[in-house]
Protein backbone atom coordinates (compact mmCIF):
# COMPACT_ATOMS: atom_id res chain seq x y z
CA UNK A 1 0.00 0.00 0.00
CA UNK A 2 1.29 3.17 -1.18
CA UNK A 3 2.25 5.91 1.57
CA UNK A 4 2.30 9.34 1.29
CA UNK A 5 5.25 11.30 1.47
CA UNK A 6 5.84 12.29 4.87
CA UNK A 7 6.32 16.02 6.29
CA UNK A 8 9.53 16.60 8.61
CA UNK A 9 8.13 18.92 10.87
CA UNK A 10 9.66 18.47 14.56
CA UNK A 11 7.75 19.82 17.28
CA UNK A 12 9.24 17.82 20.12
CA UNK A 13 11.42 19.02 22.98
CA UNK A 14 14.91 17.51 24.01
CA UNK A 15 14.16 14.93 26.83
CA UNK A 16 15.41 15.24 30.26
CA UNK A 17 16.04 12.43 32.58
CA UNK A 18 18.72 11.41 35.45
CA UNK A 19 18.52 7.45 35.62
CA UNK A 20 19.64 6.53 32.17
CA UNK A 21 18.10 7.20 28.96
CA UNK A 22 18.07 5.05 25.04
CA UNK A 23 17.32 6.79 21.96
CA UNK A 24 16.85 4.53 18.98
CA UNK A 25 14.73 4.49 15.62
CA UNK A 26 12.26 2.52 16.92
CA UNK A 27 10.08 2.99 19.76
CA UNK A 28 9.76 -0.77 20.79
CA UNK A 29 13.92 -0.62 20.80
CA UNK A 30 14.14 2.16 22.50
CA UNK A 31 11.21 0.25 25.16
CA UNK A 32 13.81 -2.65 25.23
CA UNK A 33 16.93 -0.96 25.83
CA UNK A 34 14.69 0.65 29.06
CA UNK A 35 13.53 -2.84 29.74
CA UNK A 36 16.70 -3.57 30.61
CA UNK A 37 18.64 -0.45 32.30
CA UNK A 38 15.25 -1.24 34.75
CA UNK A 39 16.45 -4.82 35.60
CA UNK A 40 19.79 -3.23 36.63
CA UNK A 41 21.57 -3.16 33.60
CA UNK A 42 24.38 -0.93 32.36
CA UNK A 43 24.53 1.08 29.01
CA UNK A 44 26.06 -1.75 27.20
CA UNK A 45 23.36 -4.72 28.60
CA UNK A 46 20.83 -1.84 27.13
CA UNK A 47 22.76 -1.06 24.00
CA UNK A 48 22.71 -5.12 22.96
CA UNK A 49 19.16 -5.60 23.82
CA UNK A 50 18.44 -2.38 21.69
CA UNK A 51 20.62 -3.95 18.73
CA UNK A 52 18.41 -7.22 19.13
CA UNK A 53 15.02 -5.26 19.12
CA UNK A 54 16.34 -3.20 16.12
CA UNK A 55 16.42 -6.56 13.93
CA UNK A 56 13.07 -7.50 14.83
CA UNK A 57 11.32 -4.22 14.19
CA UNK A 58 13.88 -2.49 11.90
CA UNK A 59 15.27 -5.61 9.69
CA UNK A 60 15.43 -3.11 6.91
CA UNK A 61 18.75 -1.61 7.90
CA UNK A 62 20.43 -3.82 10.60
CA UNK A 63 20.20 -7.37 11.86
CA UNK A 64 22.33 -10.26 13.59
CA UNK A 65 23.94 -11.10 10.07
CA UNK A 66 25.58 -7.84 9.20
CA UNK A 67 28.22 -5.32 11.07
CA UNK A 68 28.63 -3.30 14.47
CA UNK A 69 30.80 -0.88 15.78
CA UNK A 70 30.23 0.57 19.21
CA UNK A 71 32.10 3.47 21.47
CA UNK A 72 32.12 2.45 25.37
CA UNK A 73 32.51 5.22 27.89
CA UNK A 74 33.26 3.95 31.53
CA UNK A 75 32.30 6.76 33.96
CA UNK A 76 34.29 5.00 36.64
CA UNK A 77 37.32 5.99 34.59
CA UNK A 78 37.07 8.13 31.70
CA UNK A 79 38.42 5.12 29.47
CA UNK A 80 36.99 5.39 25.92
CA UNK A 81 37.00 1.51 24.19
CA UNK A 82 36.45 1.26 20.62
CA UNK A 83 35.07 -2.40 19.39
CA UNK A 84 35.63 -3.19 15.49
CA UNK A 85 32.42 -6.03 14.62
CA UNK A 86 32.90 -5.72 11.47
CA UNK A 87 33.52 -9.09 9.14
CA UNK A 88 36.17 -9.91 7.05
CA UNK A 89 35.76 -11.48 3.19
CA UNK A 90 35.71 -15.54 2.98
CA UNK A 91 39.39 -17.08 2.16
CA UNK A 92 38.49 -18.57 -0.97
CA UNK A 93 37.41 -15.13 -2.25
CA UNK A 94 40.32 -13.09 -4.59
CA UNK A 95 39.95 -10.87 -6.99
CA UNK A 96 40.75 -13.70 -9.45
CA UNK A 97 38.19 -15.48 -9.03
CA UNK A 98 35.88 -12.39 -9.04
CA UNK A 99 37.64 -11.60 -13.31
CA UNK A 100 37.30 -15.02 -13.91
CA UNK A 101 33.19 -15.18 -12.93
CA UNK A 102 32.94 -11.92 -15.63
CA UNK A 103 32.80 -8.63 -13.12
CA UNK A 104 36.20 -6.37 -14.43
CA UNK A 105 35.16 -3.40 -12.74
CA UNK A 106 32.57 -4.08 -9.66
CA UNK A 107 30.35 -6.69 -8.08
CA UNK A 108 26.52 -6.29 -8.40
CA UNK A 109 25.14 -5.07 -4.93
CA UNK A 110 23.05 -7.84 -4.07
CA UNK A 111 25.91 -10.76 -5.13
CA UNK A 112 26.40 -13.48 -2.68
CA UNK A 113 30.14 -12.46 -3.13
CA UNK A 114 29.37 -9.56 -1.71
CA UNK A 115 29.06 -10.80 1.81
CA UNK A 116 31.54 -11.06 4.56
CA UNK A 117 31.24 -12.63 7.46
CA UNK A 118 28.65 -11.32 9.90
CA UNK A 119 30.42 -9.57 12.72
CA UNK A 120 27.53 -8.26 14.68
CA UNK A 121 26.92 -11.37 16.81
CA UNK A 122 30.47 -11.87 18.19
CA UNK A 123 30.16 -7.79 18.72
CA UNK A 124 27.27 -8.02 20.65
CA UNK A 125 28.92 -10.76 23.03
CA UNK A 126 32.49 -9.31 23.48
CA UNK A 127 30.54 -6.01 24.23
CA UNK A 128 28.50 -7.78 26.88
CA UNK A 129 31.93 -9.90 27.72
CA UNK A 130 33.79 -6.86 28.35
CA UNK A 131 31.46 -4.12 29.53
CA UNK A 132 28.31 -5.77 30.37
CA UNK A 133 26.24 -7.05 33.53
CA UNK A 134 23.54 -9.32 32.61
CA UNK A 135 23.70 -12.59 30.86
CA UNK A 136 22.81 -12.79 27.29
CA UNK A 137 19.75 -14.49 28.04
CA UNK A 138 18.34 -11.84 29.88
CA UNK A 139 19.30 -9.43 27.71
CA UNK A 140 17.99 -10.97 24.53
CA UNK A 141 14.53 -11.44 26.22
CA UNK A 142 12.74 -8.40 25.02
CA UNK A 143 13.85 -8.70 20.98
CA UNK A 144 12.71 -12.74 21.60
CA UNK A 145 9.77 -11.99 22.80
CA UNK A 146 9.02 -9.27 19.90
CA UNK A 147 9.87 -11.66 17.46
CA UNK A 148 7.71 -14.01 18.79
CA UNK A 149 4.60 -12.50 19.84
CA UNK A 150 5.06 -10.04 16.42
CA UNK A 151 4.25 -6.34 16.23
CA UNK A 152 2.99 -3.39 14.63
CA UNK A 153 5.29 -1.92 12.15
CA UNK A 154 5.63 1.53 11.99
CA UNK A 155 5.09 3.90 9.14
CA UNK A 156 8.77 4.88 7.95
CA UNK A 157 9.91 1.27 8.20
CA UNK A 158 6.80 -0.10 6.00
CA UNK A 159 7.86 2.05 3.25
CA UNK A 160 11.58 1.10 3.02
CA UNK A 161 10.50 -2.88 3.92
CA UNK A 162 7.77 -2.42 1.16
CA UNK A 163 10.89 -1.19 -0.93
CA UNK A 164 13.14 -4.09 -0.08
CA UNK A 165 10.86 -6.51 -1.09
CA UNK A 166 10.21 -5.41 -4.06
CA UNK A 167 14.15 -5.35 -4.59
CA UNK A 168 16.24 -7.99 -3.07
CA UNK A 169 13.58 -9.83 -1.11
CA UNK A 170 12.01 -10.67 -4.20
CA UNK A 171 14.80 -12.50 -6.14
CA UNK A 172 16.83 -13.66 -3.01
CA UNK A 173 17.10 -16.78 -1.80
CA UNK A 174 15.00 -17.53 1.27
CA UNK A 175 13.90 -13.67 0.87
CA UNK A 176 10.17 -14.58 1.33
CA UNK A 177 11.00 -15.32 5.14
CA UNK A 178 10.77 -11.50 5.55
CA UNK A 179 7.64 -10.53 3.85
CA UNK A 180 4.02 -11.36 4.34
CA UNK A 181 3.30 -13.59 1.04
CA UNK A 182 5.76 -11.48 -1.01
CA UNK A 183 5.06 -7.98 0.14
CA UNK A 184 5.89 -5.67 2.84
CA UNK A 185 3.91 -5.09 5.80
CA UNK A 186 1.94 -1.95 5.95
CA UNK A 187 1.85 0.66 8.74
CA UNK A 188 0.66 -1.10 11.76
CA UNK A 189 0.50 -4.40 10.53
CA UNK A 190 2.00 -6.97 12.57
CA UNK A 191 5.11 -8.96 11.49
CA UNK A 192 5.88 -12.11 13.73
CA UNK A 193 9.57 -13.45 12.92
CA UNK A 194 10.04 -17.05 14.79
CA UNK A 195 12.69 -17.67 12.88
CA UNK A 196 14.38 -14.80 13.94
CA UNK A 197 13.71 -15.50 17.58
CA UNK A 198 14.77 -19.28 17.19
CA UNK A 199 18.44 -17.09 16.04
CA UNK A 200 18.23 -15.22 19.42
CA UNK A 201 17.51 -18.24 21.79
CA UNK A 202 20.14 -20.29 20.01
CA UNK A 203 22.73 -17.19 20.78
CA UNK A 204 21.23 -16.59 24.20
CA UNK A 205 21.53 -19.90 25.19
CA UNK A 206 25.21 -20.89 23.43
CA UNK A 207 26.67 -17.72 22.94
CA UNK A 208 28.76 -16.71 20.11
CA UNK A 209 29.78 -20.23 19.49
CA UNK A 210 25.92 -20.71 18.73
CA UNK A 211 26.07 -18.40 15.44
CA UNK A 212 29.81 -18.99 14.24
CA UNK A 213 29.32 -22.84 14.75
CA UNK A 214 26.45 -25.40 14.10
CA UNK A 215 23.17 -25.11 12.30
CA UNK A 216 23.37 -21.26 12.01
CA UNK A 217 26.43 -21.50 10.48
CA UNK A 218 26.08 -24.60 8.53
CA UNK A 219 22.79 -22.62 7.20
CA UNK A 220 24.84 -19.33 6.21
CA UNK A 221 27.63 -21.51 4.29
CA UNK A 222 24.65 -23.29 2.43
CA UNK A 223 22.73 -20.78 1.05
CA UNK A 224 25.88 -18.43 0.02
CA UNK A 225 27.19 -21.64 -1.79
CA UNK A 226 23.97 -22.82 -3.60
CA UNK A 227 23.94 -18.93 -4.63
CA UNK A 228 27.48 -19.30 -6.11
CA UNK A 229 29.08 -17.50 -3.10
CA UNK A 230 32.50 -18.09 -1.20
CA UNK A 231 32.07 -18.78 1.99
CA UNK A 232 33.25 -21.74 3.86
CA UNK A 233 32.13 -23.07 7.68
CA UNK A 234 35.93 -21.99 8.60
CA UNK A 235 35.77 -18.40 7.79
CA UNK A 236 33.00 -18.35 10.30
CA UNK A 237 34.54 -20.33 12.87
CA UNK A 238 37.19 -18.52 12.70
CA UNK A 239 35.91 -14.84 12.96
CA UNK A 240 37.01 -12.79 15.82
CA UNK A 241 36.42 -8.95 16.99
CA UNK A 242 38.51 -6.51 17.81
CA UNK A 243 38.98 -4.15 20.42
CA UNK A 244 40.88 -0.91 19.31
CA UNK A 245 42.25 2.08 20.76
CA UNK A 246 39.58 4.90 19.52
CA UNK A 247 41.07 7.78 17.03
CA UNK A 248 40.11 11.40 18.27
CA UNK A 249 40.97 15.02 17.88
CA UNK A 250 40.49 17.85 20.14
CA UNK A 251 38.14 20.50 18.80
CA UNK A 252 37.74 23.73 21.51
CA UNK A 253 37.48 22.34 25.07
CA UNK A 254 35.94 18.94 23.66
CA UNK A 255 37.53 16.02 21.95
CA UNK A 256 35.30 13.85 19.65
CA UNK A 257 36.48 9.79 19.35
CA UNK A 258 35.75 7.52 16.67
CA UNK A 259 36.37 4.13 15.49
CA UNK A 260 39.20 3.64 13.62
CA UNK A 261 39.87 2.68 10.07
CA UNK A 262 38.49 0.01 8.53
CA UNK A 263 35.67 2.61 9.51
CA UNK A 264 35.52 5.72 8.42
CA UNK A 265 35.03 8.01 11.40
CA UNK A 266 37.88 9.51 10.76
CA UNK A 267 36.12 11.18 7.56
CA UNK A 268 34.61 13.31 10.35
CA UNK A 269 37.39 14.15 12.76
CA UNK A 270 39.54 15.03 9.09
CA UNK A 271 36.49 17.96 8.43
CA UNK A 272 35.99 19.51 12.26
CA UNK A 273 40.07 19.56 12.22
CA UNK A 274 39.71 21.61 9.06
CA UNK A 275 37.25 23.94 10.46
CA UNK A 276 38.58 24.23 13.58
CA UNK A 277 40.67 27.52 11.52
CA UNK A 278 37.53 29.34 10.53
CA UNK A 279 34.93 31.19 13.25
CA UNK A 280 32.16 29.24 12.63
CA UNK A 281 30.47 30.66 15.71
CA UNK A 282 30.10 34.03 14.11
CA UNK A 283 27.89 32.48 10.90
CA UNK A 284 24.54 31.52 11.08
CA UNK A 285 25.02 27.58 10.73
CA UNK A 286 22.07 27.85 7.71
CA UNK A 287 24.25 30.61 6.18
CA UNK A 288 25.75 29.82 2.74
CA UNK A 289 28.80 31.39 3.95
CA UNK A 290 28.86 28.20 6.84
CA UNK A 291 27.52 25.81 4.92
CA UNK A 292 30.56 26.12 1.87
CA UNK A 293 33.04 26.00 4.49
CA UNK A 294 31.50 22.68 5.78
CA UNK A 295 30.47 21.58 2.09
CA UNK A 296 34.86 22.06 1.39
CA UNK A 297 36.01 20.81 4.61
CA UNK A 298 34.34 17.36 3.84
CA UNK A 299 35.13 17.59 0.45
CA UNK A 300 39.26 17.47 1.40
CA UNK A 301 37.92 15.04 4.14
CA UNK A 302 36.36 12.20 1.74
CA UNK A 303 39.42 12.67 -1.02
CA UNK A 304 41.85 11.54 1.95
CA UNK A 305 39.23 9.03 3.13
CA UNK A 306 38.66 7.28 0.14
CA UNK A 307 41.97 6.36 -0.46
CA UNK A 308 43.55 6.12 2.82
CA UNK A 309 40.71 3.95 4.64
CA UNK A 310 41.36 -0.09 4.50
CA UNK A 311 42.24 -2.85 6.86
CA UNK A 312 44.40 -1.79 9.19
CA UNK A 313 46.14 -5.31 9.04
CA UNK A 314 46.74 -4.82 5.43
CA UNK A 315 47.42 -1.39 5.01
CA UNK A 316 49.53 1.22 6.61
CA UNK A 317 47.68 3.96 7.19
CA UNK A 318 49.16 6.93 8.76
CA UNK A 319 46.65 7.80 11.37
CA UNK A 320 48.48 10.04 13.66
CA UNK A 321 49.90 12.71 10.76
CA UNK A 322 46.11 12.67 9.07
CA UNK A 323 44.43 13.60 12.07
CA UNK A 324 47.68 16.17 13.30
CA UNK A 325 46.45 19.51 13.59
CA UNK A 326 49.75 19.96 11.43
CA UNK A 327 48.21 18.50 8.34
CA UNK A 328 44.94 20.19 8.81
CA UNK A 329 46.81 23.66 8.66
CA UNK A 330 48.54 22.47 5.26
CA UNK A 331 45.06 21.35 3.83
CA UNK A 332 43.15 24.30 5.55
CA UNK A 333 44.71 25.95 2.56
CA UNK A 334 42.92 24.40 -0.55
CA UNK A 335 40.06 25.61 1.11
CA UNK A 336 38.62 28.81 -1.00
CA UNK A 337 36.01 30.71 0.88
CA UNK A 338 34.60 32.31 -2.31
CA UNK A 339 35.17 29.35 -5.08
CA UNK A 340 33.90 25.16 -4.57
CA UNK A 341 36.73 23.45 -5.34
CA UNK A 342 34.75 19.82 -6.74
CA UNK A 343 38.32 17.93 -7.76
CA UNK A 344 40.35 17.70 -4.15
CA UNK A 345 42.77 15.52 -4.28
CA UNK A 346 44.44 13.41 -1.56
CA UNK A 347 46.88 14.68 0.71
CA UNK A 348 50.07 12.99 1.46
CA UNK A 349 51.07 12.86 4.90
CA UNK A 350 54.20 12.29 6.15
CA UNK A 351 54.95 9.40 8.41
CA UNK A 352 57.46 9.76 11.62
CA UNK A 353 49.75 6.34 5.63
CA UNK A 354 21.38 2.34 5.55
CA UNK A 355 21.90 1.31 9.16
CA UNK A 356 20.82 1.75 12.64
CA UNK A 357 22.17 4.39 15.00
CA UNK A 358 21.30 4.56 19.02
CA UNK A 359 23.27 5.68 22.12
CA UNK A 360 22.77 4.32 25.77
CA UNK A 361 23.70 6.30 28.87
CA UNK A 362 23.07 4.93 32.42
CA UNK A 363 21.94 6.03 35.64
CA UNK A 364 26.13 5.90 36.68
CA UNK A 365 27.50 7.28 33.60
CA UNK A 366 28.17 4.51 31.15
CA UNK A 367 27.83 5.39 27.82
CA UNK A 368 27.69 3.59 24.52
CA UNK A 369 27.64 4.87 20.88
CA UNK A 370 26.66 1.75 18.78
CA UNK A 371 25.67 1.48 15.11
CA UNK A 372 24.63 -1.93 13.49
CA UNK A 373 24.46 -2.34 9.83
CA UNK A 374 22.92 -5.06 6.73
CA UNK A 375 24.59 -1.99 4.64
CA UNK A 376 21.92 -1.58 1.85
CA UNK A 377 18.70 -1.90 3.48
CA UNK A 378 18.36 -5.70 3.60
CA UNK A 379 22.10 -5.98 2.20
CA UNK A 380 21.95 -8.83 -0.28
CA UNK A 381 18.27 -10.11 0.98
CA UNK A 382 20.07 -13.67 1.44
CA UNK A 383 18.50 -15.50 4.50
CA UNK A 384 19.90 -18.61 5.74
CA UNK A 385 17.22 -21.38 5.70
CA UNK A 386 14.54 -20.71 8.36
CA UNK A 387 16.69 -18.52 10.96
CA UNK A 388 14.60 -14.94 10.19
CA UNK A 389 17.88 -12.58 9.16
CA UNK A 390 18.94 -11.48 5.46
CA UNK A 391 22.94 -11.45 4.95
CA UNK A 392 24.54 -8.33 4.74
CA UNK A 393 26.17 -6.79 1.47
CA UNK A 394 28.81 -4.69 3.02
CA UNK A 395 31.68 -6.39 0.56
CA UNK A 396 30.20 -4.45 -2.17
CA UNK A 397 32.98 -1.66 -0.71
CA UNK A 398 35.91 -3.07 -1.78
CA UNK A 399 37.75 -1.95 -4.80
CA UNK A 400 38.66 -4.05 -7.15
CA UNK A 401 41.59 -2.06 -7.99
CA UNK A 402 44.64 -4.03 -7.61
CA UNK A 403 46.79 -0.94 -6.28
CA UNK A 404 44.24 0.50 -4.23
CA UNK A 405 44.59 0.25 -0.60
CA UNK A 406 40.75 -0.87 0.06
CA UNK A 407 41.15 -3.58 -2.66
CA UNK A 408 39.73 -6.58 -2.82
CA UNK A 409 42.10 -9.71 -0.75
CA UNK A 410 40.90 -12.92 1.38
CA UNK A 411 40.23 -12.24 5.14
CA UNK A 412 40.05 -8.68 4.64
CA UNK A 413 37.98 -6.06 6.42
CA UNK A 414 36.70 -3.71 4.00
CA UNK A 415 36.03 -0.02 4.22
CA UNK A 416 33.02 0.67 6.19
CA UNK A 417 30.65 3.38 6.19
CA UNK A 418 28.87 2.58 9.88
CA UNK A 419 30.21 4.63 12.70
CA UNK A 420 29.63 5.81 16.19
CA UNK A 421 30.66 9.32 18.10
CA UNK A 422 31.12 9.82 21.57
CA UNK A 423 32.38 13.30 22.56
CA UNK A 424 34.35 14.27 26.02
CA UNK A 425 35.31 17.52 27.86
CA UNK A 426 39.07 18.72 28.65
CA UNK A 427 38.56 17.07 31.80
CA UNK A 428 37.93 13.47 30.55
CA UNK A 429 34.05 13.78 31.46
CA UNK A 430 31.53 12.64 29.21
CA UNK A 431 30.09 15.45 27.08
CA UNK A 432 27.37 12.65 25.19
CA UNK A 433 27.14 10.40 22.88
CA UNK A 434 25.56 10.97 19.17
CA UNK A 435 25.69 9.39 15.56
CA UNK A 436 23.67 10.02 12.22
CA UNK A 437 23.52 6.90 10.44
CA UNK A 438 23.09 6.52 6.31
CA UNK A 439 25.90 5.32 4.25
CA UNK A 440 28.32 7.98 3.31
CA UNK A 441 26.21 10.40 4.59
CA UNK A 442 27.32 9.10 8.54
CA UNK A 443 30.81 11.63 8.92
CA UNK A 444 28.51 14.39 7.22
CA UNK A 445 25.59 14.03 9.66
CA UNK A 446 28.73 13.80 12.46
CA UNK A 447 30.19 16.74 11.52
CA UNK A 448 26.86 18.76 11.05
CA UNK A 449 25.12 17.64 13.84
CA UNK A 450 28.12 18.22 16.40
CA UNK A 451 28.59 21.73 15.24
CA UNK A 452 25.18 22.12 16.08
CA UNK A 453 26.41 20.99 19.80
CA UNK A 454 29.28 22.45 19.93
CA UNK A 455 29.69 25.66 18.38
CA UNK A 456 26.08 26.91 18.17
CA UNK A 457 24.68 25.13 21.93
CA UNK A 458 22.10 23.51 20.27
CA UNK A 459 20.10 21.82 22.51
CA UNK A 460 20.02 17.89 20.88
CA UNK A 461 16.72 17.77 19.67
CA UNK A 462 17.19 21.12 17.70
CA UNK A 463 20.73 19.80 16.49
CA UNK A 464 18.51 16.52 15.09
CA UNK A 465 16.21 18.93 13.42
CA UNK A 466 18.01 21.06 11.42
CA UNK A 467 17.62 21.16 7.68
CA UNK A 468 21.22 19.29 6.39
CA UNK A 469 22.83 19.04 2.90
CA UNK A 470 24.76 15.72 1.93
CA UNK A 471 27.29 15.57 -1.08
CA UNK A 472 26.29 12.64 -3.30
CA UNK A 473 29.27 10.45 -3.44
CA UNK A 474 27.19 7.31 -4.27
CA UNK A 475 29.40 7.12 -7.93
CA UNK A 476 32.30 6.83 -5.35
CA UNK A 477 33.57 10.77 -6.24
CA UNK A 478 33.89 13.62 -3.51
CA UNK A 479 32.71 16.09 -6.37
CA UNK A 480 29.43 14.93 -6.67
CA UNK A 481 26.55 17.15 -6.43
CA UNK A 482 25.39 18.75 -3.05
CA UNK A 483 21.99 17.68 -1.68
CA UNK A 484 19.86 20.29 -0.07
CA UNK A 485 17.24 19.21 2.71
CA UNK A 486 14.04 21.03 1.93
CA UNK A 487 13.86 23.78 4.90
CA UNK A 488 17.15 25.24 3.63
CA UNK A 489 16.52 28.62 2.16
CA UNK A 490 16.03 28.60 -1.82
CA UNK A 491 18.26 32.21 -1.14
CA UNK A 492 20.98 30.03 -0.01
CA UNK A 493 21.00 27.08 -2.54
CA UNK A 494 21.44 30.31 -4.96
CA UNK A 495 24.27 31.56 -3.11
CA UNK A 496 25.85 27.92 -3.11
CA UNK A 497 24.99 27.40 -6.87
CA UNK A 498 26.63 30.52 -7.57
CA UNK A 499 30.04 29.81 -5.62
CA UNK A 500 30.50 26.73 -7.78
CA UNK A 501 28.29 23.87 -5.92
CA UNK A 502 25.93 21.88 -8.05
CA UNK A 503 23.10 21.70 -6.11
CA UNK A 504 19.78 19.74 -6.18
CA UNK A 505 17.27 19.95 -3.50
CA UNK A 506 15.27 17.08 -1.87
CA UNK A 507 12.64 16.28 0.03
CA UNK A 508 9.44 14.22 0.86
CA UNK A 509 10.94 10.56 0.60
CA UNK A 510 14.09 11.78 -0.60
CA UNK A 511 14.80 13.25 3.20
CA UNK A 512 15.86 9.64 4.10
CA UNK A 513 19.60 10.97 2.35
CA UNK A 514 20.13 13.28 4.93
CA UNK A 515 20.23 10.07 7.81
CA UNK A 516 18.50 9.36 11.21
CA UNK A 517 20.70 10.55 14.28
CA UNK A 518 20.26 9.93 18.01
CA UNK A 519 22.11 11.83 21.07
CA UNK A 520 22.39 11.96 24.51
CA UNK A 521 24.31 14.68 26.64
CA UNK A 522 25.31 14.30 30.10
CA UNK A 523 25.37 16.89 32.51
CA UNK A 524 29.03 16.42 34.65
CA UNK A 525 28.04 18.29 37.40
CA UNK A 526 23.97 17.08 38.53
CA UNK A 527 23.87 14.25 35.69
CA UNK A 528 21.20 14.96 34.07
CA UNK A 529 20.35 13.85 30.82
CA UNK A 530 19.19 15.41 27.77
CA UNK A 531 18.25 13.26 24.55
CA UNK A 532 16.60 13.79 21.61
CA UNK A 533 15.75 11.57 18.19
CA UNK A 534 15.94 12.12 14.65
CA UNK A 535 12.49 13.31 12.92
CA UNK A 536 13.05 11.79 9.93
CA UNK A 537 12.94 8.33 11.56
CA UNK A 538 10.12 6.50 13.74
CA UNK A 539 12.34 6.17 16.80
CA UNK A 540 12.15 8.76 20.43
CA UNK A 541 14.51 8.85 23.14
CA UNK A 542 13.18 8.13 26.31
CA UNK A 543 14.08 8.43 29.76
CA UNK A 544 14.05 5.99 32.68
CA UNK A 545 12.05 7.22 35.61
Amino acid sequence: MPQNPPEFHSRRSSVYGQHGMVASSQPLATAAGLEILRQGGNAADAAVAVAAALNVTEPTSTGIGGDMFALFYEARTGAVTALNGSGRAPAGLTRERILREGFPSALPPYHPHTVTVPGACAGWCDLLERHGTLAMSDVLTPAISLAEGGFPVAPLTAHFWQAGANRQLKTASNGHELTIDGRGPNPGEIFCNPGLARTFRAVAEGGKRAFYEGQIAEAVVDVLQKAGGAMMLADLTEHTSTWEEPASVTFGDYRIHECPPNGQGITALLAFNLLEGFDLAGMDPLSPERLHLEIEALRLAFADARWYISDPQFSNIPLSELLSKDYAAERRKRIDPKRATLDQKRGTPVASSDTVYFCVVDGLGNACSFINSNYMGFGTGIVPKGWGFTLQNRGYNFSLDPEHPNRLEPKKRPYHTIIPGLITRADGSLFGSFGVMGGFMQPQGHLQVGLGLLVDGFDPQSALDLPRFCIDIDNGEQGGAILLEEGIPWRVAAELSALGHPVRPLSGWGRATFGRGQIILRDSASGRLMGGSDPRADGLAMTLV
